[in-house]
Parts: structure tokens; sequence; C-alpha cells
């Protein structure tokens, strides 16, 4: 048994239970990293607004998996890296940008490469950037506000990624065709 509870409407502290309704409306089911992260439904709602304000920034859908999936693949989140997999056929994004990341290998718009070797760096280097790493990033055609919203991007999904390892939180039904 799982010392985390994956928690229903009903289980859930009365805190949580709107932000658990909130997950209904958005996915049509309570995600199990919701159900998990519901016991602290302040977590819970830092992670639901985090996910709003980044779905509000001025990436494109091929760049916020992007953002989303080098961190899933680097930290190894065994949920995350298919639930997003299964996030980005729903944006309509090309699936091979999702096996690509996965597989750790270039992807083929060098835009999108340099997006992905920024995010890496940040993870890897923890926000430590060099003049060049940053001037390269530039060069490519992203601005000030594109780089700092990949650390919003990782903030999300630090806590999604860190309570997954802790939680061991199961795979949900609608992800496992992509695992």
């Amino acid at each position: 048994m799982s010392l985390y509870p994956l928690h229903t409407l009903e289980s859930a502290p009365v805190a949580s239970q709107p932000l658990l309704d909130k997950s209904i409306k958005g996915f049509g089911a309570i995600p199990n990293l919701h159900a998990v992260m519901a016991s602290a439904p302040k977590v819970l709602e830092a992670y639901q607004t985090l996910h709003q304000l980044f779905n509000q920034t001025s990436r494109s859908a091929e760049e916020k998996t992007v953002v989303w999936q080098s961190i899933n693949q680097e930290h190894q989140c065994h949920y995350c890296v298919p639930a997003h997999a299964a996030i980005a056929q729903m944006m309509k994004v090309d699936p091979q940008i999702t096996t690509n990341i996965r597989q750790s290998q270039v992807l083929l718009d060098a835009k999108l490469e340099q997006l992905r070797q920024i995010t890496l760096a940040i993870v890897r280097q923890r926000g430590v950037l060099s003049d060049e790493q940053q001037q390269q990033f530039f060069a490519a055609g992203y601005g000030i506000q594109q780089l700092l919203e990949v650390i919003l991007g990782l903030s999300q999904k630090v806590m999604s990624n860190y309570i997954n390892h802790l939680a061991k939180t199961p795979l949900d039904e609608a992800f496992q065709p992509f695992a």
C-alpha cells in the first residue's frame, strides 16, 4: 500500500475538493498526480496555477512540449513522460518531437533543438548559464521572455516530477499506451 493516497472528491481534504473538481472539468477525470497532490491543498493549487500560467506563455504547443518533455526525460519521471506524450498528441504536436526527446536525439527543427538544449542546461546547471549559452538561445530567435518562461515550466515540472518520484504515482489508464 502506498503512503500517498489517490484522493477522490469524497476523500480529499475539503480545501482540495474544488481543485479536484477543476481537474475533472479540465481533464474529464482526476489525473492520479492531482489525486496525490490533493493531500496538500496548497500544493495542488500551486501546481494548477503554474500549469495555467505556463499554458498562457508565448510558447507554441511544440515549444511547451519540448520544455515539459525535456525536463520530464531528464528527471526520468515515470509518470510525466507518458502523460505529456498523451498531452502532446491532444495538442496535435508532431509525435517525432516526443520520440526524439525520449531517445535523447537531436530535434530536426534547429530552433526547437536550441530550446531543448537551453532547457537541459538550465536543469543540469541549476540555472547557471554562460553568456555564450544565452547568446546561442537568443540567436535562435528567442528572447529574455522565453528564457524566463523556461524557468516557469521547470517550476511546474519540478513539482510534478519530484512528487511522482516520492509517491510512485500509478500511471492513469489513459496514459498507459504512451508508457
